[in-house]
């Protein structure tokens, strides 16, 4: 068997510029890197003349089995473009730091893959470098401002930027910096996180032009002053130099599929877990030069497509028409307590304890988003007929049809059954509603979306978390939407709680403010 990266290597793809072609793009708006990768000029979202359907990737809560998002993401837009409708696909860039420049992912994999494969898992055209450079440059002027005087007051233990880098290196998460004397700053507690998971990404993946990006650059809070009151990255005077380090990376990228159909791929993949998905710029893009747009969002859909829904969506004007909920046999026989080593057989007891963890997401998205549905079995040749009907089943039982998805070992040809589902599903009338209201308090929000998608009991407010949401209250931030960080692999707040735990509650440590754009 050919491994996914064999695969990539062995793809007969074609010179960007005929992909570009088929999208109807002129030269003038394509500015390619090389012979397979182009970059589109984000500004023709601004000029657009249509508005194609929207379908929305996510899946169940992620386990070591492997569930397949992005695989069935990239073997869907195939299988439509199979069918004749035009599709583009828009996904996410994988990120660098905690593959180690190994292949993840967010690339697909078997014959479902966006190429070429190693050039968008290693550095692809600097996004990444460029928002790391950026997010770089703010904390060094930070650390600038108080080393000339401090004119703004900043209290050093008040700093609540941190530096990053695109590598998962934990001996860089805690340290304390500016040592060696008064030539080298002042000594403080810093720290790096992972570029992709920065607030510089959040925001490059939220703006919709170069003067929007300023604005909302311009409005990060990086530090406190001494009395209590927030400074800004304008107050820095950071904005216009971060917005210049970006200006290039705002363009979309476009690359092709094994089968030689168009992908945009940007921005992403963590953006301070704010949503785990692509751009608002690549998926609007999409949307205006195909008649059907597939994009992805991270993690379980208890966190990506919550966040997709409640804050992408808000902030951009965006709705899907159809929702895709992957998930796996295996996947869903660990849900339900067998170990990996023992997935390979069949085991329908399992299955059955399992599944609450795919139908709770199913009703999370039909009930509380409002929206259509359909589950993608990601096939593995070790499931049998009586665990597919199993699924089929249960899910039938809420009003949802399960597709056998067999994209990975047949590309395109393996996904026709789930396409011809979601084109039902986006001709269907639906109205998006969210998880909270705008004029609710945080701490309300934050329980809305603790009882309504995870279903837990309630929220446990630490003292410090209280006291952060009442100054960001008085402080004016109330009516922003709030960004859930959790683990992945539960509803809940303990990793170790699998399928779809009851009878538990949410403790929240930390409540902090990114931004001063406002819904």
């Amino acid at each position: 068997m050919k491994t996914d990266i064999e695969i990539a290597q062995e793809a007969k793809m074609r010179p960007i510029t005929e992909i570009a072609a088929q999208l109807g793009l002129s030269d003038e708006h394509v500015i390619p890197y090389g012979r397979y990768k182009a970059k589109i000029d984000h500004r023709l979202i601004h000029d657009a003349k249509k508005q194609g359907k929207l379908i929305l990737v996510t899946a169940i809560s992620p386990t070591p089995a492997g569930e397949g998002k992005t695989t069935t993401s990239v073997g869907l837009a195939d299988a439509m473009n199979a069918l004749g409708k035009k599709t583009m696909l828009c996904l996410r860039e994988p990120s660098l730091g905690p593959v180690f420049g190994i292949k993840g992912g967010a690339a697909g994999g078997g014959y479902a893959q966006v190429v070429p494969m190693e050039d968008i898992n290693l550095h692809f055209t600097g996004d990444l470098h460029a928002i790391g450079t950026a997010n770089n440059l703010l904390a060094a002027m930070i650390d600038n401002s108080i080393q000339q005087g401090n004119p703004l007051n900043i209290d050093p233990r008040r700093i609540t930027w941190k530096r990053c880098m695109d590598m998962n290196d934990r001996q860089l998460r805690f340290i304390v910096d500016g040592l060696g004397g008064k030539v080298n700053g002042t000594p403080r507690e810093d720290g790096f996180d992972i570029t992709v998971a920065s607030e510089v990404m959040a925001i490059f993946c939220l703006a919709t032009s170069i003067s929007d990006l300023k604005e909302r650059l311009s409005k990060i809070v990086c530090a406190y002053t001494y009395d209590g009151k927030p400074v800004t990255a304008g107050e820095i005077g950071a904005a216009g130099a971060m917005t210049a380090l970006l200006k290039d990376a705002l363009d979309p990228n476009l690359v092709q599929t094994l089968e030689n159909n168009p992908a945009i791929i940007h921005g992403g993949p963590f953006a301070n877990i704010a949503h785990g998905c692509n751009s608002v710029l690549a998926t609007k893009l999409s949307l205006s030069l195909a008649d059907y747009t597939i994009t992805e969002a991270g993690f379980g859909a208890d966190l990506g497509a919550e966040k997709f829904l409640d804050i992408k969506c808000r902030l951009a004007g965006l709705k899907p028409d159809a929702v895709v909920v992957v998930a796996t046999v295996r996947a869903l026989k660990n849900h339900g307590g067998v170990a990996k080593a023992d997935l390979n057989e069949e085991n329908l007891e399992a299955l059955e304890k399992g599944l609450p963890n795919l139908l709770q997401h199913v009703e999370n998205i039909t009930q509380v988003f409002g929206l259509p549905c359909v589950v993608a079995i990601n096939e593995f040749p070790t499931d049998t007929q009586a665990e597919i009907d199993l699924v089929r089943a249960k899910c039938q039982e809420l009003g949802v049809n399960v597709a056998l998805s067999q994209v990975w070992a047949k590309g395109g040809e393996g996904g026709v059954e789930l396409a011809e589902e979601v084109m039902r599903l986006c001709e269907q009338e639906s109205s998006l509603t969210f998880t909270y209201e705008d004029d609710m308090g945080l701490a309300e929000k934050i329980e809305a979306v603790a009882k309504r998608i995870y279903h837990a009991d309630g929220v446990d407010f630490a003292p410090a978390a209280k006291k952060e949401i009442k100054q960001l209250e008085e402080l004016g931030f109330g009516s922003m939407p709030v960004c859930m960080a959790k683990t992945q692999y539960s509803f809940s707040d303990d990793a170790a709680l699998l399928g779809a735990p009851r009878n538990f509650r949410i403790t929240v440590r930390q409540v902090k403010v990114l931004s001063l754009i406002h819904i």
